[in-house]
């Protein structure tokens, strides 16, 4: 492999790819490059240009961005916390009225929130240092993305088991995720440090707003509903999952393996074996992948496509549109074609 460029090359070849109008372009050339290194992703054109892209779709090149109408959404996510602990609402409208640490009652922190990142440290405070907080929220934050690539908390925090994280910490790792350095190395981390196995980047930037291999499930989905006859929804999850684990009940797809067993050839526990390695790489080596694509093949006539746009609505307070994950990864499929565009010297 070529050697990795030093910091000032880095930064100068980060920086080339960057939208005109970035503010503080040197100061977000330097922790891209520096998540790069960090993670030893090779700083080729692609590679910058795919999280150019995605940090251009999330947040504009905003570290701390701005999110339309906060106040309603956490006014109502305190409401339906309330009435689901049946608290009188008297009790909790008297509880926000008090002063907070920094000053101002929680009510008017309410009322003036602008970023996720003002959100997430309400929250926290209010869990800490409200009557009743702990009882309301349960230790609840609703702010579960946040930062320039919008990561997911829960992500940073199993990453860092994996690998020690390389930047001083200046508080927790979910505070790490809301700086520009953290969000930054956390989002290029899961966009970018897996063997993604596709001809072209969107569908890893599919994978990267559905969850890892989620187009490589849907295309596997697609063969098992076309070898079966029944419908499924092309989510690209292969199991159903209660807080991130698979659950007992089975999947649609499960349940079309199960009628599938006979020309398969597999046990109920032989398909939930593989179905288990649905998140990460070494699905596509197991046996019941590797029948279910040679039987869909032979009946085709043809090679089926091994990736596949996941057909998923995408549900957030923050989102106020109909949008996909097929509309997420187009658009930013588009800017990465744009970022290739801004360094014609550098792009093969």
């Amino acid at each position: 492999p070529p050697a990795y460029p030093d910091e000032r090359e880095g930064r100068a070849l980060v920086s080339s790819f960057l939208p005109p109008a970035v503010k503080d372009r040197e100061g977000w050339a330097a922790d891209i490059f520096s998540a790069f290194a960090a993670l030893r992703i090779p700083p080729t054109p692609d590679n910058i240009c795919a999280a150019v892209a995605v940090i251009e779709q999330e947040s504009t090149f905003q570290a701390d961005p701005q999110v339309p109408g906060l106040p309603r959404i956490v006014r109502k996510e305190i409401d339906s916390r309330r009435e689901r602990l049946h608290l009188p609402k008297l009790l909790v409208d008297t509880a926000l009225l008090k002063g907070s640490p920094d000053g101002r009652s929680y009510s008017a922190r309410i009322d003036a929130l602008r970023t996720e990142k003002e959100m997430n440290h309400l929250f926290e405070d209010m869990i800490s240092e409200l009557p009743h907080g702990k009882d309301l929220l349960g230790g609840y934050n609703p702010v579960r993305t946040g930062g320039p690539m919008q990561v997911s908390v829960a992500f940073a925090e199993d990453h860092v088991k994996e690998k020690a994280y390389p930047y001083p910490r200046k508080g927790s790792i979910r505070d790490e995720v809301f700086s520009r350095r953290g969000g930054l190395y956390f989002g290029i981390a899961i966009l970018l440090d897996y063997p993604a196995p596709y001809t072209q980047p969107l569908y890893r930037f599919a994978d990267f707003n559905a969850g890892r291999y989620s187009s490589r499930n849907a295309a596997f989905q697609q063969a098992v509903a076309r070898l079966s006859g029944q419908a499924l929804a092309l989510d690209g999850d292969l199991l159903r999952y209660t807080d991130g684990n698979p659950s007992s009940e089975p999947s649609a797809t499960l349940q079309a393996l199960e009628r599938l067993a006979p020309r398969l050839g597999f046990s109920r526990s032989e398909m939930l074996r593989d179905l288990r390695l649905e998140k990460v790489s070494r699905f596509a080596q197991t046996p019941l992948y590797g029948r279910v694509f040679a039987l869909a093949d032979g009946d085709a006539g043809t090679r089926l496509p091994r990736e596949t746009l996941p057909r998923i609505d995408l549900k957030s307070p923050k989102i106020q549109r109909k949008l996909t994950t097929a509309w997420f990864a187009e658009r930013v499929d588009a800017r990465h074609r744009t970022c290739l565009g801004r360094n014609r010297a550098a792009t093969p």
